[in-house]
């Protein structure tokens, strides 16, 4: 048996050099998510598609009792969400966002992570909330400056002017 004293010398010794151990791995060898000389695009988006709404008729609203008499007539289901983004001339997102739900009614999101060279780059992003209307309602170009390790977010927003870059 040994000594208390050899014991805790000993306790002493083996926790320092596990703690040596994992202090070691905790910061070697180190590791980078990225490479050194690429940037990082986020494409999100959280938006609800346009509804296919049509005025009725006055023939049609005499038709219907006098408390179900709105003048529009706007179905529950929502329009798919059209996104493309293309980056130096070069189409590397084209996507179409399902709504949710049961009944087609809810919110269309998605999200892509991009590894792109970092250096100056053009990017032009588009959306179409309503995919039966030809074009793009909301664009945004911009060419940008992108860091090596830097993380740029393409984001949509209606209410602060569509498509943002940040």
């Amino acid at each position: 048996m040994l000594k208390p004293a050899a014991a805790i010398v000993g306790q002493v010794v083996l926790y320092g050099a596990f703690a040596a151990f994992i202090g070691y791995f905790a910061t070697n060898p180190i590791y980078r998510q990225i490479p050194d000389d690429i940037a990082v695009l986020k494409l999100s988006f959280s938006h609800l598609g346009e509804r296919e709404c049509r005025k009725r008729t006055q023939e049609e609203l005499d038709k219907l009792p006098r408390n179900m008499r709105a003048p529009m007539d706007c179905p529950r289901e929502r329009s798919d969400i059209k996104v493309e983004l293309d980056i130096d001339g070069e189409n590397i997102v084209t996507h179409v966002m399902q709504p949710t739900g049961l009944y087609k009614d809810g919110i269309s999101t998605m999200y892509r992570r991009i590894l792109v060279k970092a250096g100056t780059r053009k990017l032009s992003v588009r959306m179409q909330d309503n995919v039966k209307e030809e074009g793009w309602k909301f664009v945004k170009e911009e060419t940008i400056d992108i860091k090596p390790a830097q993380a740029l977010v393409i984001d949509f927003h209606p209410d602060k002017g569509g498509l943002f870059i940040k």
